[in-house]
């Protein structure tokens, strides 16, 4: 039973332009050194994301407030710390403009930079924020969402949270940390649209919400009676009286006492209970929001509360910490997985070459890796892994390797590798150096679904003939094929494996430093070589720095401009281009400027010779899938790791470099159709229309999957094609393949909310299998048993399916759901239980994998899901005895050292909704604010 009518829009809703309006502010603070107009839009700040728009159309979302808050504080930070080589940014620059990433990339780090990797670091907190409303062990949950007057409890939640995102960026693992601080900005976000706060007339964030020890204010109390009954879809005046702070009750966990509050809304059932009708203020729209009316006020304060949780996450781990945290940099990360063998002297000389000259090269400027892993690798042993931000460090580390003992193959190198793609930031290159197959191919499937996850790219370099003839001593007789779990994970990853000679490692080793760089892989028709046939590629006036890798017994091979210029495979400079030779490995370096148009190249070789044609530029784009949650209290997009058989999906595209591209009043280029493709015989499944959301600078974009695609499971490829400014065609294509898994397959850690709300008997939402730890803070402690929910759904049929666990060493995973048989829309449910040792060090990650595997009978691609955890140390004593007026945050920072001040202007990742008829009257405003009392 529902407390108002269903309100559905009449027709399909595309996202809107949204409208400013504007808002004037108060002065904060003494150390305000700024204050100008805010204008703040009408929003919806409390609906998950963008496809949440649907549903109320002139919205902003928590992805929206998210984002916003993030590019202030990082043009703040930007203004505070000027660049070493550039000149310094001025405020008055940013002034009556749209505040874009790409913009700020280009003036801090130089035009062109790219904001991929930031802009996908926002990402993950964004998805991470929205997925509470969806979550099983969070939607339901009031102390994550600031409901049912539990407003203390949902505080110690938030700084829980905020602390897990502290300890994980200090580990490390940026990736877990950005979950965490999705999680942390959802609650605090939803306190200012769930409780009366802006209804009892507070123009600036609460003062004490992030200060565990500071008196929240006075609370409504059990027997207080804060709402009037209200029958309509707009309730205005139910609030009885404004000196209690009070929230509203949601469903019917826990259930609404007499006289208290509802949340509101259609989907809402406890607002059918006397006083009927609702206080949230999540949306525009009055049918799920009976406070509609002040989501403008709610909206403003929730971004400037944000702004200021993310102020104290870059006072806790400074600006270089916090800058890694968002991944505020164009460079990549450097990745080493080095097989340490005796045979392998050459090799790691060479890696140590390429290293020092990456860091040297790039010391001190913008391109300067952010962060460094190195795992080594023998047999019958892997790891340990090291990781560091220290150049210096890294190298130190390097220099200490040396090639030892064995010589025989093979090697555990998957394990190797999989460590170092636990360890290294999404987006990232990896470089394998071995002589060696894999002695654990069994990993080769578990570790091509991680690479797809990170989107890392591996490359391996290969020091040994395939065929066999030459070589490392042997165990035992070894196949030709024996390499080909390489080939799978590389193919996978957008890597490649490059077989050379120890005489030819130093300079085909040399392709690191190339591949350290940003690049795009330009789509081939056709995408393999085929015999007689010229590769057809296109080059763009957006492209620069284009080079041709080939790779094989290559007996000869030419390359023709669009204007008929040939050039052969001689080495040396030519008419196209720079042409050097190490053995079976080939690469032309095309001479900028480069001709635009139609390029042909034509291999003769033996066997299957691969080619390669990469360039650098602005225009890149990031994507993810979804599934749209439109029954319930909050619509939205649920975002998936891969596409599920038989499952509805999106595809959301972010197009990158929108932004940076010289005039901003030139026409911008856009994508109008996407292109799948098989992998790895690249021809093309289908192809869709591409559907813009919003303006065209914000460069989001969204597809249904076609269902052809969805019927089966199976690797798939992306394209994009459109057209630049000029109408000329651009064609771009994803580094990293896809894959449609057959089954649904989650694992999540059993927080409060699933043991006391949920039950195996409630069947979860449909979610995703990234990792998430949604349980409360710091219940993940050394010496105790955590229980662990397992989900498994089929919607293509039929899966007869084995199921597997593993988890770090010394700690011990047991599951009571070890096989399971699924008819087509089945859902099955198990519990884990994973035993933390006492001896394990606080602060500290672990990983668990789950890993459902097609029986005999029913032969499906393998599906797997990967949880990372927090071990926590417990909390600081004198975090919970200290004196009551004490005003510590919750990051305990030394006062004199924590004086933040937030840079308040409205933005995006991607860049502010515009496009509308205030657009060319007053463009966007910024606000410098001082938080002194804070």
């Amino acid at each position: 039973m529902t407390c108002s009518p269903a309100w559905r829009s009449s027709h399909q809703v595309h996202v809107s332009a949204m409208l400013p309006t504007n808002v004037p502010l108060s002065h904060l603070g003494p150390s305000a050194l700024l204050l100008l107009q805010l204008l703040l839009p009408p929003t919806s700040a409390f609906f998950p994301n963008i496809w949440s728009l649907l549903a109320a159309p002139s919205s902003i979302t928590h992805q929206d407030l998210t984002e916003e808050a993030a590019l202030n504080v990082t043009l703040q930070l930007f203004l505070e710390q000027p660049p070493s080589s550039r000149l310094p940014l001025r405020l008055k620059d940013f002034l009556g403009r749209t505040l874009l990433a790409d913009d700020l990339f280009a003036a801090y780090f130089g035009p062109g930079s790219p904001s991929r990797r930031f802009r996908a670091a926002l990402g993950e907190v964004s998805r991470a924020n929205a997925a509470q409303d969806f979550l099983p062990t969070s939607k339901n949950d009031p102390d994550q969402h600031f409901d049912a007057e539990r407003l203390g409890q949902g505080r110690t939640r938030l700084v829980g949270a905020l602390r897990e995102a502290v300890v994980a960026a200090r580990a490390l693992d940026y990736t877990l940390a950005r979950q965490r601080l999705g999680a942390a900005l959802h609650a605090l976000q939803d306190f200012y649209s769930h409780s009366n706060w802006v209804e009892m007339g507070n123009k600036q964030p609460h003062p004490h919400l992030l200060w565990p020890r500071q008196e929240l204010g006075n609370l409504a109390q059990v027997g207080d009676h804060t709402c009037s009954d209200c029958d309509k879809l707009s309730c205005p005046g139910n609030l009885l009286g404004s000196t209690l702070l009070t929230s509203g009750y949601f469903g019917t966990h826990p259930s609404k006492p007499p006289g208290k509050c509802s949340h509101g809304g259609h989907f809402d059932r406890s607002c059918s209970q006397p006083p009927r009708g609702g206080i949230n203020k999540d949306s525009t729209s009055p049918g799920f929001s009976p406070h509609h009316m002040l989501h403008l006020q709610a909206a403003k304060l929730a971004l400037l509360a944000s702004i200021e949780a993310f102020s104290l996450l870059r006072s806790r781990l400074g600006d270089r910490g916090f800058s890694r945290l968002l991944d505020i940099t164009p460079a990549s990360s450097l990745s080493f997985v080095l097989d340490t063998t005796g045979s392998m002297g050459e090799e790691i000389n060479a890696a140590k070459i390429q290293a020092r000259h990456i860091v040297e090269q790039r010391r001190d400027s913008p391109m300067e890796p952010t962060h460094y892993v190195l795992v080594p690798f023998h047999d019958p042993g892997f790891g340990p892994v090291f990781t560091t931000s220290d150049p210096d460090s890294f190298w130190q580390q390097l220099n200490e390797i040396h090639a030892l003992g064995g010589g025989d193959e093979p090697e555990m190198c998957l394990s190797a590798l999989e460590l170092a793609l636990l360890h290294t930031p999404p987006l990232s290159d990896i470089f394998v150096f071995t002589d060696a197959s894999p002695k654990d191919a069994f990993l080769t499937n578990r570790v091509e679904s991680l690479t797809r996850e990170r989107r890392c790219r591996v490359t391996f370099l290969v020091t040994e003939d395939p065929s066999g003839g030459q070589g490392r001593a042997r165990r035992e007789v070894l196949s030709s094929l024996r390499f080909e779990p390489y080939e799978v994970v590389a193919r996978a990853s957008g890597g490649e494996v490059i077989f050379t000679k120890d005489q030819h490692i130093q300079d085909v080793a040399a392709i690191v430093g190339d591949s350290m760089a940003d690049l795009v892989t330009l789509p081939l028709e056709p995408p393999v070589v085929e015999s007689g046939r010229p590769l057809v590629f296109r080059v763009d006036g957006l492209l620069q720095k284009v080079t041709v890798q080939i790779h094989g017994e290559v007996s000869s091979f030419w390359i023709r401009n669009p204007e008929g210029v040939f050039q052969g495979q001689e080495e040396g400079q030519g008419p196209l281009g720079h042409t050097r030779c190490f053995g079976q490995f080939w690469m032309v370096t095309m001479n900028d400027p480069l001709q635009t148009g139609t390029w042909e190249i034509q291999v003769t070789a033996k066997g299957n010779p691969r080619v390669r044609v990469q360039a650098q530029t602005s225009l890149d784009f990031l994507f993810h899938f979804g599934v749209p949650m439109e029954d319930g209290p909050h619509p939205g997009l649920y975002p998936l790791t891969h596409p599920v058989a038989g499952l509805q999906t999106q595809l959301l595209v972010e197009v990158t470099g929108l932004g940076s591209r010289g005039n901003p009043g030139d026409p911008l280029p856009h994508f109008s159709h996407v292109v799948f493709r098989g992998v790895p015989e690249g021809a093309e499944l289908d192809r869709v229309p591409l559907e813009p959301k919003g303006p065209r600078e914000r460069g989001l974009l969204a597809a249904s999957l076609p269902p052809t695609l969805l019927s089966a499971a199976g690797p798939f490829s992306l394209e994009l094609i459109g057209q630049d400014g000029g109408g000329r065609n651009l064609h771009r294509a994803a580094l990293q393949s896809c894959a449609v898994v057959p089954v649904l397959l989650e694992v999540r850690h059993q927080g409060k909310a699933w043991l006391a709300l949920g039950g195996e008997g409630t069947a979860p939402p449909l979610t995703g299998s990234s990792p998430q730890l949604s349980g409360p803070p710091g219940s993940l402690a050394p010496g105790t048993k955590v229980p662990l929910s397992l989900r498994i759904a089929s919607f293509s049929g039929p899966q007869d399916l084995d199921l597997r666990t593993s988890v770090n060493s010394s700690f011990t995973l047991t599951s009571n759901l070890s096989r399971v048989r699924l008819e087509q829309n089945e859902t099955a449910w198990g519990r884990l239980w994973l035993e933390v040792p006492e001896s394990v060090a606080p602060d500290s990650v672990v990983t668990v994998t789950v890993t459902a595997t097609g029986r005999e009978a029913s032969p499906v691609a393998s599906t797997h899901a990967f949880l990372q955890l927090l071990v926590l140390a417990p909390a600081p004593q004198d975090q919970v005895a200290a004196p009551a007026h004490s005003s510590d945050p919750f990051l305990s920072t030394d006062s004199s050292a924590f004086r933040p001040s937030s840079l308040v202007t409205r933005g995006k990742a991607g860049g502010r909704l515009a496009g509308n008829l205030w657009s060319s009257i007053v463009g966007g405003v910024l606000l410098l604010l001082g938080l002194a009392s804070w």
